[in-house]
């Protein structure tokens, strides 16, 4: 029986599986962490394509249950919380996971800071997150989420999944997306802690100018604004990435001094 409050919904359609598989682009070469099994339906399919599964699950009655179904597999099966495991520890490997949409970010999240050795992400989600994901400038989904993950990887919105695919039937659609991971990010910045800074800052207060949304970082944004060749009348939403990365370079120094005054 699901758990509701572990987020619990399961696929069951066997073409739907192999589409995920196939976009993971798994090779018999590749380490697969596959976070959540559940009954194992997807587990078994992973084991078959690669080296190696390591299957991490927080429900105890179904990790004991599927202890016992995969006997003889390539799988190595873990109790624990995916949000808590050493994945910075492991040889480079991909991860393949239908995610409870409550720690959809945390885990997401997690797997960026741990990022050393991941090669890619292909994740089932909620499909209005995966469209925040691979949002693009000027569109409504664009925002931090979409900078955040963007910044580390290349995402890609592979397929949808009606709700009716899943038991128990949940609320909304879903989503299968790949993200494929850089190996140095997308662009360099010389504080890349400021760089996020001036990122959230501007989208939490999206419908103003950047002029307005940016004024509590420096009394002189319109004119580090300027400076980085960025109208100080432009909205967060129409910023791309290397103009955040190129602002946040020209803030820096002021930012250390002010910092330092202050």
């Amino acid at each position: 029986m699901p758990k509701k409050y572990l987020g619990q919904n399961f696929l069951f359609d066997p073409s739907i599986l192999h589409r995920i598989v196939e976009a993971a682009d798994i090779t018999h070469n590749d380490t697969v962490v596959e976070i959540g099994p559940g009954i194992g339906t997807l587990t078994k399919i992973l084991a078959g394509v690669a080296k190696k599964v390591i299957a991490i699950e927080l429900d105890y009655e179904l990790y004991a249950k599927l202890k016992e179904e995969i006997k003889g597999f390539n799988i190595e099966l873990i109790h624990g919380d995916a949000l808590k495991y050493p994945y910075e520890k492991l040889e480079p490997f991909k991860v393949v996971a239908n995610i409870p949409y409550y720690i959809t970010t945390p885990i997401i999240f997690r797997l960026i800071e741990t990022r050393k050795n991941l090669k890619s992400m292909t994740l089932t989600i909620q499909k209005e997150v995966a469209q925040r994901i691979v949002g693009k400038p000027n569109t409504k989904d664009y925002g931090v989420l979409s900078i955040a993950v963007q910044y580390y990887g290349e995402p890609k919105l592979k397929f949808i999944i009606p709700k009716g695919a899943f038991r128990p039937v949940p609320k909304v659609d879903s989503a299968v997306i790949h993200i494929e991971i850089f190996d140095k990010p997308r662009v360099i910045v010389a504080d890349e802690k400021l760089f996020f800074r001036i990122v959230k800052t501007a989208f939490s207060q999206r419908r103003k100018t950047l002029s307005n949304s940016l004024s509590s970082i420096s009394k002189d944004i319109k004119k580090i604004l300027i400076n980085a060749e960025i109208d100080p009348n432009r909205r967060a939403e129409t910023l791309s990435i290397e103009e955040f990365a190129r602002l946040a370079d020209n803030l820096s120094p002021s930012f250390k001094l002010d910092y330092k005054a202050g």
